[in-house]
């Protein structure tokens, strides 16, 4: 990469363009600016603000537009350096990446394990009240997106667990004594119960058509994951349970949504304030800022 690519912008307007010896010390003779090199100190401090350098691994003209992936924010990426809270995305990322890997890995089958009752605690704890509460403060920091999704979701788990709650709230078992100790009707519930999950993830996921990549597949993933496993519970197998295959293959889209979710909030904690690199999240070349970036570098090589 040659140095007027990764020329910053910020550092040129603070310590003078690259090539031209540095930041203005008054004129010469002649009335043209004087100009020094930049010292180490100054280079330190403004690799320290402007997030470059020869550890960061960043490269500088997409560092200008940071990814709104972690932001959980599919619209036109907007500043954040001026908010007064934290980022709440990453924290409900987490609380939904980890219940969705353990309910997954559970929906394929992994060590044996065929109730999901390990999830309730889950569900009520981490996924349900902890991604609710980011929800909140998405709504605080005026993200509707992400308060609706993570908002919706953390009830997703809590009404997830209400359901699967053993003895606590008679769900399955009142509908199971409804249809004469079938499972019938249970499962036929649950999966229009999923089935309603995938018709509102579906909505979002149109929402994230001009966004990144990465934001794009979490929606996607979580998208067949609710399909398959609301098929999987109505169409069921010959001696009337849940049908495997399927199920199976709706825990494999579960846990890739799941670790979809991981890398998005990754994307929102690793700055560099703690990370010697920026995630990469691909924006989609019809997208706003990408289209915008495609601009910015047609005026730049004119």
């Amino acid at each position: 990469m040659s140095a007027e690519n990764t020329t910053n912008p910020s550092l040129e307007k603070d310590f003078g363009p690259a090539g031209t010896g540095g930041s203005s010390d008054g004129v010469n003779g002649n009335g043209a600016p004087m100009t020094h090199q930049l010292t180490a100190e100054e280079t330190a401090k403004a690799a320290a603000r402007f997030g470059y350098g020869p550890l960061s691994h960043v490269n500088t003209a997409e560092n200008q537009l940071r990814p709104f992936g972690g932001e959980f924010q599919p619209g036109l990426y907007k500043s954040v350096e001026q908010r007064k809270f934290a980022n709440p995305a990453p924290l409900g990322l987490c609380a939904f990446a980890l219940t969705t890997f353990v309910l997954s890995a559970i929906n394929m089958g992994a060590r044996d394990i065929t109730e999901p009752n390990i999830v309730v605690a889950l569900a009520f704890g981490y996924g349900g009240l902890v991604q609710l509460l980011a929800g909140m403060w998405e709504m605080a920091i005026g993200n509707t997106f992400g308060a609706t999704a993570l908002s919706s979701y953390g009830g997703f788990w809590l009404s997830f667990a209400i359901v699967l709650t053993p003895g606590g709230f008679n769900i399955k078992s009142a509908l199971v004594e409804a249809d004469n100790d079938s499972t019938a009707m249970f499962d036929n519930s649950f999966g229009l119960f999923l089935l309603g999950w995938f018709i509102f993830t579906t909505i979002l996921l149109f929402c994230t058509l001009r966004s990144t990549v990465a934001f794009f597949l979490l929606f996607f993933f979580l998208d067949l994951a609710f399909l398959l496993l609301g098929v999987g519970y109505i169409q069921r197998d010959s001696q009337g349970m849940p049908n495997p295959p399927v199920i199976k293959a709706g825990g494999f889209f579960g846990l890739l949504a799941a670790f979809a979710a991981w890398y998005n909030a990754l994307a929102g904690i690793a700055d560099n304030s703690n990370s010697f690199f920026i995630l990469p999240v691909a924006h989609f070349p019809w997208s706003p800022t990408a289209r915008s970036r495609a601009k910015k570098t047609e005026r730049e090589t004119v």
